[in-house]
């Protein structure tokens, strides 16, 4: 079977997350590592196509590439958990707990900024022949993206935390419909063709994910952004964090989760002649 109906690929989001809050640490750890190490190699591929051809466009269209390969391999990003595991809370199952899901999301995030930043020391080390260049072209636009996304938020105060606050949330949206998309598919092609849409749309737009943003921002500390590690913390990784978990779970999980799985009773529709009987009886009366 190719497509799954709703109600279908929703248990699925349950008990996926069901399973990954019972998984150990170590595969916890070992999937989360790989998952971030791959969507850091996938946004040095996207950004490297988008200044050798002068087409951000076209970037963003192959940086679902690195989505399409974590997810196939079975790893695990936070922004993914953040969707997942509170349904199996919601969905009262047994041993589920608050305090497994906080560890869930603590030792995933653990995991995938330990993968980022073994790519942003790699990809340093490459661009620059082991810190000896400048890194060329690409490696300074890498470079630069850090200095931006936070000093140029901090600009704002108030309104810029919020402005990433909401590109997490509109981030997340996307990227837990690419998680989601690929659960309506039981061929490959399917999965791929589902989650491709929607990662391409946030990545072209902008928006803020925060294990992307786990190698951008160490990265350019590499390479000596102007921006300090606070900064990257207060003014990107935190209200980003927070966005991408309350757009996931606000407009992905939860809105399926409800209206597919934990769906209201339905109406019920008087019959039309049933109505017109009760209204002529009442004539009659009078």
């Amino acid at each position: 079977m190719a497509y799954l109906i709703p109600a279908e690929f929703v248990t699925k989001m349950v008990d996926a997350g069901e399973s990954k809050i019972y998984m150990s640490t170590r595969d916890t750890l070992i999937r989360a590592y790989m998952a971030g190490a791959i969507l850091a190699l996938a946004a040095v591929f996207a950004i490297t196509i988008a200044v050798q051809t002068g087409s951000f466009l076209l970037g963003a269209a192959l940086f679902p590439v690195g989505f399409c390969m974590l997810y196939l391999m079975g790893f695990d990003l936070l922004t993914g958990v953040f969707v997942l595991t509170p349904l199996a809370l919601l969905d009262k199952r047994p041993g589920v707990t608050v305090a497994g899901i906080l560890r869930n999301w603590g030792w995933v995030f653990c995991g995938n900024f330990a993968g980022a930043l073994t790519v942003a020391l790699m990809m340093a080390f490459v661009f620059t022949m082991g810190f000896n260049t400048d890194g060329g072209s690409v490696g300074e636009k890498i470079a630069t993206i850090g200095e931006a996304r936070t000093l140029g938020y901090a600009e704002y105060g108030v309104a810029g935390w919020l402005t990433i606050f909401l590109r997490g949330m509109l981030c997340n949206w996307m990227v837990s419909m690419g998680v989601v998309g690929a659960m309506i598919s039981t061929h490959v092609s399917g999965k791929v063709l589902a989650m491709w849409m929607p990662i391409m749309l946030f990545f072209f737009m902008g928006f803020e994910h925060s294990v992307v943003n786990m190698f951008l921002f160490p990265y350019g500390l590499l390479m000596g952004g102007d921006f300090s590690i606070m900064d990257y913390l207060i003014w990107n990784e935190i209200p980003t964090v927070l966005g991408n978990l309350v757009g996931g779970l606000a407009f992905t999980g939860l809105t399926l989760y409800t209206t597919h799985y934990k769906t209201a009773p339905k109406r019920h529709v008087v019959a039309t002649s049933t109505v017109s009987n009760a209204t002529a009886v009442q004539q009659a009366a009078k």
